[in-house]
This record gives structure tokens, C-alpha cells and sequence, in this order.
């Protein structure tokens, strides 16, 4: 990046900072001459470029501005434009028929045909403040709280140097101080886009303006953009271009090893980390910031790019080396396709109809269509000659044929184990990319390496003028600093327990693990069409809300889940005080999805906690499904993660989505070692409101409610009655099941409210068992089956024979 470029990115970063000081009433004048003034007089900014264009990135002050004709203003100018039209903003806030104190309101107000009214308490983005979710309470912006916002902006900004190593720093401070700041308040529009959003993406289109205009060799920037803008719109100026890295599923849960968690989250954390690193390779070889991320995460991410020869050739030629490399080092275990899209600023706000969709479609074929031909003649011929250099030896952690150490470990099993440690160590607030091999190092694609460090190390790196640094991450922290590439949201939440077997023993009942896997319900196609509306002629189908929408995705699944898990509300049985802190452990957490071990009971409780916090966080606009699987902690993690993938699998399948599966007939179970399994025979997936309110509130505590006080002769009974249950194909006995219950009938002597309650709960088995059945079984017999299943975990300790129940 030229230093042109780096100025243009740090203008276009900073050109709305006016509004702060206009909206904190120190200054009523236009919003681009108090941001002038502010930058120049109290930020220190002395550089006439970047003044320039704060000052004139409006149409008005462009009229009568004396600048050069190759002024980097007309270049804010139209980025600015663009990206105000892709949240559809029209008029300027200093007219009439605005609010300045009005909040952010959610983006979910308008996705999937909501049509709620939510706003965001003021606030600054701070992973130590909880989850700020959208409420009916419309709590106004006061000067105070503006004011505050922009004396953190003035400190941090003294502290920048401005130039191409603190760009992604200025960015985090933007981010930090504006996440919740409405970039436009006008009454007559939609207010959900933050301040940040819209001056993040106005940088992304200006970088990409600047390549385009260069690579087209134009100098005259005041005819191209200014004179001629309109016709600049129609440009294919951009490409939205979209990264997938295939083999992670493999990859993580390909574990052999008495240390399964400690390597699960690890390796998650790698692919994590290795995403982020190669977004940023990427992103240095195209002279672009991280303002061009639209989303990254799970293995995906989606950039924006200038529509140039020399980008689609260097996009080329990255992912041929990314991919050498991982053949090097993975053999074919992981892969990265891509694919991109020319675009124009018309296209990018859906202009003509259907255009922003098509945008999606071409890059997904694109995709597809590397994903099928993966590699080249040259490399299949090269595989299938290669010999290993030493047969006689595996890892003993991931199996594959290795040089190994002493301790039977190939050098990625060997450094991930060290790193294991070090991720869920919070002194360890930093993984810093090196451009040599150090003791206990990581290696990153492109011959790179990863540590881990404190702040006092990462310091003294820095002090040391070390020339093999390259960047570093921050984790769950905001900083600023030279080549602070990025803040990185991890979902690292751990209870004390160090091992699966920990976990189990710390269960309620049963000793087991519990693993969830969870994601959004068609999470792809809200972003294409989410926010399509006939009602509104489909105005809000833009670049912009798509790029907010995973941003509040990836501030949910990457750092809000650990508040959820620290803070626990659900539980199964509610006899007085509980814990809220969770036994459990989030061994990866991504844009959409997770993959939690816990005590098997907390891992249901935490479940249901995700999704309503979900729920709220999204208005119930979006939905997750989830599978629930119940193990021995000694049961391998490889076998674990595919089959809670098809209970995951069977929620999807339930019409609706919105689903959780757990203890089902229909996938095999580890310890009863059955083979295979049937989608249709899905007696455990139920949707989140029939698990809660029906299997839970209703069938599980009546059972509770009869059996607590029934002793071992009442779970003898139970036991008996759930085999008939499990064990009928379609139609249950129920001659046996009269039978059963009426030797559960108290005695003559037995006082009126044992006799009260027995009527209660064989009349609810009578009514429940009866039911006309499915192919299987009836929807009340299956949630029966399930509340009984959990009620007879809960009661099972280590001491009891654990016969009945499905594990």
C-alpha cells in the first residue's frame, strides 16, 4: 500500500467524524467542516490530503473547493456516495427532518419480513459489557455520552502513527466507539446502520475506486467522479469475492488422544487463526486493509475488491500457492476454492432487480466449479508418486505417517499441543505471526509461523526492533498498536475442568459428556434475499446490511456465547440456588455455528440458553437446530462429532428447521453400539418450543413431581415402562402399560394426597401412551420417551446399575 493509498484509507475512515462533534453539540456547523476542524486542531492530523478530503466530501464543498483535480477528496466523495446509497441515505443530517439523538436501531428489524421496531441501548463495543439486545425501549442519545465517544476517539487517535502499519488499528477504534452509533438519523429512513459500518465500508469502496481508476490509467479524479459520477455507477468497479477453506470438519475432530478437549480446541482455534492469517496475506499482496472484510468465519469469508486484471491474477495466483502448501503439509486434508463476482455500485444496492442476488450466484458456481476440478495434471501426478520418507512411524494424535518426536508427535501435533495450553491462558492475550521458525512455533500457510504471547513478550518483540514480525491478533480485547492486524472474538469459555473425563464427573446423575453441535437455519439465504420486501420495493437489499448482519452474527457466536455460558439460566430441575457458571467447554465457536463439551446435563441447559438468547438477539428472525449427543468421555471424539452431525442433520430435516435432537432411536449411540441410522425415525427431534415447554415442562416434570418420592421401587417401574415404550415399533402394548402403572398404585392406607398423585400422573401416561400413534410412535409418547430418559440420567449415580436409558 502507497502512501496515497494509506492516506485515502485513513481519510475515508475518518470523513464522517463531524457528526460525533455536531450530534455532541460543541459545533452546529456541516458535520465535514467540524470533522475538518477537529482533526486538524485537536487530533493533530497535519497532512493537507487527509484534510482535504474530511473537509470536502460533499457535493456542495466540492463546487467551490480549490483543490488539484487528482484530489483524493473526489475519491471520499464517491465512496461516501456509494456506500450511503447501499443503506439508502439521501439527505445530509445538518436538513431538516432529523433526530440526532436517536439510537441504532437493530438490523433485524427488517430481516426476513420483521416489521418490529428495536433499538440498541447507547453503548461502546466492550466484550466486559454483556450482550446489548435490541429492545422496544428507545433510550436517546444524550451530548454526555457524544462527548464521551469523542474524547476515546481523540486519545486513541494521538496515539496512532498515520501510516499502513496503524490502519487496522484506527479501524479497531472506530469500531470500539461507533458500533452503536447511527451513521444516519433522518426520520424518514431505516436508522440501523452504525456509524462504523458506513465509514468502514466507505473505505473499502475507496480503495477500491483509487486501484480501478489506476489501473485504467485515469488522473483527472474531478471528471470521473464528480463530473461524469453518474456514469461511474454503472461501472463494474468491484468484485465481491468469497474464500472457502474444505477438509475443517475432518480436519478438527481427527483426534486420537488421551488429550481429546485440550486438541479439540486447539485445532479449531488454528483453522480459526489460519483463515484470519491468510485473509491478511491476501489482503497485503492486494494493498488492501481489513476495512475490504465483509465476513469471515467457519471457514468462509467475503471481501470486497477492485475490478482490475492485476487482482483476479494475484487472486490466482494466491490460492494456487495457498493450496501448494497445504498439499505440502496436509496432503489433500484441506483446500481453498474461491470465487468472485464483477460488480458496480448499482449492482451492490440491487439495481436493476435481481442484480444484488445475481452478485451471490455467479460465486457460488465459481466455487463449485473449483471445488470439482480441485487440482492440476502436475500435482495428481505428484501425490500419486509421492513416498513417505518414513512408513514405520505415525502420530500418535492425528495417525498420519510423520517424522515424529520422543513423544510420538509430528511437529503440527507437537506445537498445537503447547498452543492448547496457551489459548484458554488469559494471560496470553496475543498470537503473533513470524516470518521464521521459533521454539514451539505453529506453521502458517505461506511459510509463516505462529506464537503465542503475553503482553510483556509481544512488548519486548516490539522494543526490539525484531524483523521477522509480521502481525499479531488480539483475543477478545480491543488494541491498538503497530501492525495489530485485527482483534480476534474467540468463544473461549472453560470451566476448571481439564479433560472430557473431568467434565463427565461432573454431571448430574449418569456420569457422561454431553456434546451439542449447532448452526443458523438458512443462514445463506438471508444474506442474498433476507432482506427482500415487495412492501418496501425491496430498497433494503443492500451491500451494507449484509455486511452488518454477519458482523452482529460473528459479535454473537465468536464473543457473546462466553457471556451465555458464564451466565446460565436454564436448567432441567429448579430445586433452589444452581451454579450459573457452566461445566462445559466451547471447543469452536464460528460465524454460525459451535460445538460445545460439557456435563451431559448442562450441555441440554446451555442449549437452550444459546437459542433464546438467540432468539432475543435476532427478534426471531433466524433459528438454529441442533443435535444433542450423550457419551462415555472415553468415547472417541472423531466417531462423537459424526454422529451429533446427523442429529444436527435430523433437526434440519424437520419441516420448519428450528429444532433440537437428542436421545433419538434414530442415530446409533455409543454405547449400545446399534449400526446405522434412519432420518425418518427422528422420535427425538423436536422443535425448541415443543423440547422446553412439552418434553421439559410438561412430561419430564410430571415425571419428577411422581417419581422423587417413590424411591428404587418407583425407578424399577419407571425403568420397565420405558422399555415398553422404546422398544414397541408401532403400536405400544397398553394392556402392559395398565399393568404396570396399576402396581404403581399406593395402597389403601396411603394418605389422599399420595393417592392424588398417582391419579394425576397415570391418568397423564394413559392420556400420553394412548395416543394415536405415527408410523412409530405418537408425538406424546416420543416426548415421554425422551423426559423419561432424562429423568432416569439425572437420577443415575455411579453406584446404581446403569441399565435402561439409550447413551
Amino acid at each position: 500500500m502507497n502512501e496515497k493509498e494509506t492516506k485515502l484509507v485513513i481519510a475515508a475512515a475518518l470523513h464522517d467524524i463531524g457528526k460525533v462533534i455536531y450530534r455532541e453539540g460543541s459545533d452546529s456547523r456541516k458535520h465535514s467542516i467540524s470533522g475538518y476542524d477537529y482533526l486538524k486542531d485537536e487530533a493533530g492530523i497535519t497532512d493537507k490530503e487527509i484534510l482535504d478530503a474530511v473537509k470536502y466530501h460533499h457535493a456542495q464543498n466540492l463546487r467551490s473547493a480549490k483543490i488539484e483535480d487528482d484530489s483524493l477528496a473526489y475519491i471520499v466523495y464517491m465512496a461516501d456516495n456509494i456506500a450511503s446509497s447501499t443503506d439508502r441515505r439521501e439527505k445530509m443530517e445538518e436538513e431538516k427532518g432529523f433526530e440526532i439523538s436517536t439510537p441504532l436501531e437493530s438490523v433485524f428489524n427488517i430481516l426476513n419480513h420483521n416489521e418490529q421496531h428495536m433499538y440498541y441501548k447507547p453503548g461502546m463495543l466492550n466484550p466486559d459489557d454483556g450482550i446489548n439486545y435490541p429492545t422496544k425501549e428507545k433510550i436517546m442519545f444524550d451530548r454526555h455520552y457524544y462527548n464521551k465517544v469523542k474524547s476515546n476517539i481523540t486519545d486513541n487517535l494521538k496515539g496512532l502513527n498515520y501510516n499502513k502499519d496503524y490502519i487496522n488499528s484506527l479501524i479497531e477504534v472506530m469500531e470500539a466507539n461507533l458500533s452503536y452509533v447511527p451513521s444516519s438519523t433522518s426520520k424518514n429512513e431505516v436508522a440501523d446502520i452504525s456509524l462504523f459500518d458506513h465509514v468502514k465500508l466507505t473505505a473499502a469502496v475507496a480503495s477500491c475506486i483509487y486501484q480501478y481508476i489506476q489501473a485504467c490509467n485515469i488522473s483527472n479524479y474531478k471528471q470521473e467522479l464528480f463530473v461524469d459520477g453518474n456514469e461511474f455507477y454503472k461501472k463494474n468497479v468491484f468484485l465481491l469475492y468469497s474464500m472457502d477453506i474444505s477438509g475443517i470438519q475432518k480436519f478438527i475432530y481427527t483426534i486420537h488422544s488421551e488429550n481429546a478437549m485440550k486438541m479439540l480446541r486447539s485445532k479449531s482455534f488454528f483453522l480459526e487463526i489460519m483463515m484470519e492469517h491468510i485473509i491478511d496475506c491476501l489482503l497485503d499482496e492486494l494493498n488492501l486493509s481489513r476495512a475490504n472484510l465483509i465476513y469471515s468465519g467457519g471457514g468462509h469469508c467475503y471481501m470486497l475488491l477492485p475490478d482490475t486484471d492485476d487482482v483476479k491474477r494475484k487472486i490466482e495466483d494466491f490460492n494456487s500457492r495457498v493450496n501448494e502448501w497445504f498439499l505440502n503439509n496436509y496432503k489433500v486434508a484441506l483446500y481453498i476454492s474461491s470465487g468472485y463476482s464483477e460488480c458496480s455500485s448499482n449492482s451492490l444496492k440491487n439495481y436493476p432487480e435481481g442484480s444484488y442476488s445475481d452478485i451471490f450466484k455467479n460465486i457460488s458456481r465459481m466455487i463449485s466449479h473449483k471445488k470439482a476440478s480441485r487440482y492440476t495434471a502436475g500435482q495428481l501426478i505428484k501425490l500419486n508418486r509421492a513416498e513417505e520418507k518414513d512408513y514405520s512411524r505415525e502420530c500418535r494424535i492425528c495417525k498420519n505417517v510423520s517424522i515424529v518426536d520422543e513423544d510420538g508427535l509430528c511437529p503440527t501435533c507437537a506445537a498445537l499441543k503447547i498452543l492448547s495450553a496457551k489459548i484458554l491462558d488469559e494471560r496470553y492475550a496475543f498470537f503473533t505471526v513470524v516470518s521464521e521458525y521459533e521454539e514451539g512455533a505453529l506453521k502458517l500457510p505461506l511459510d509463516y509461523y505462529l506464537v503465542a504471547e503475553n503482553e510483556n513478550n509481544l512488548t519486548e518483540r516490539l522494543s526490539g526492533n525484531n524483523n521477522t514480525f509480521v502481525r499479531t491478533y488480539g483475543k477478545n480485547k480491543m488494541y491498538t498498536g503497530k501492525r495489530v492486524a485485527n482483534k480476534l472474538w474467540v468463544g473461549n469459555y472453560h470451566s476448571e475442568c481439564n479433560t472430557f473425563e473431568e467434565m463427565a464427573e461432573r454431571s448430574e446423575g449418569i456420569k457422561r459428556i454431553g456434546v451439542l453441535r449447532a448452526d443458523v437455519d438458512n443462514l445463506g439465504r438471508a444474506f442474498v434475499s433476507g432482506f427482500r420486501n415487495e412492501k418496501n420495493n425491496d430498497r433494503y437489499v443492500t451491500l451494507s446490511r449484509t455486511a452488518t448482519l454477519s458482523r452482529q452474527l460473528s459479535l454473537f457466536f465468536k464473543l457473546y456465547i462466553n457471556d451465555i455460558l458464564k451466565n446460565g439460566e436454564y436448567v432441567i430441575e429448579n430445586n433452589g440456588e444452581k451454579s450459573t457458571i457452566r461445566n462445559a467447554v466451547i471447543c469452536y465457536s464460528g460465524g454460525d455455528d459451535l460445538f460445545i463439551v460439557g456435563a451431559w446435563n448442562e450441555v441440554i441447559e446451555l442449549a437452550v440458553d444459546i437459542r433464546n438468547k438467540f432468539a432475543l438477539y435476532t427478534e426471531n428472525t433466524l433459528t438454529l437446530s441442533a443435535g444433542i449427543g450423550i457419551y462415555r468421555h472415553d468415547y472417541p471424539i472423531s466417531v462423537i462429532a459424526g454422529e451429533v452431525a446427523d442429529m444436527e442433520d435430523m433437526s434440519k430435516s424437520k419441516a420448519g428447521k428450528d429444532s433440537v435432537t437428542l436421545l433419538s432411536d434414530g442415530v446409533k449411540h455409543a454405547e449400545k453400539g446399534q449400526e446405522g441410522f434412519d432420518l425418518e425415525i427422528n422420535d427425538g427431534t423436536f422443535t425448541w418450543d415443543e423440547f422446553i415447554k412439552e418434553v421439559v415442562g410438561e412430561k419430564y416434570k410430571s415425571i419428577q413431581e411422581f417419581f422423587d418420592d417413590a424411591g428404587e421401587r418407583g425407578m424399577n417401574f419407571l425403568y420397565n415402562l420405558l422399555e415398553l415404550i422404546r422398544n414397541q415399533d408401532e403400536k405400544i402394548n397398553f394392556a402392559r402399560v395398565v399393568y404396570i402403572l396399576s402396581r404403581l398404585e399406593p395402597d389403601k392406607k396411603d394418605q389422599a394426597l399420595e393417592k392424588e398423585k398417582y391419579q394425576k400422573f397415570s391418568q397423564n401416561m394413559y392420556k400420553w401412551i394412548r395416543e394415536a400413534g405415527t408410523k412409530y410412535m405418537g408425538k406424546d409418547a416420543r416426548q415421554l420417551k425422551v423426559a423419561m430418559n432424562m429423568y432416569s440420567y439425572m437420577r443415575r449415580d455411579r453406584y446404581n446399575k446403569e441399565d435402561g436409558g439409550i447413551e
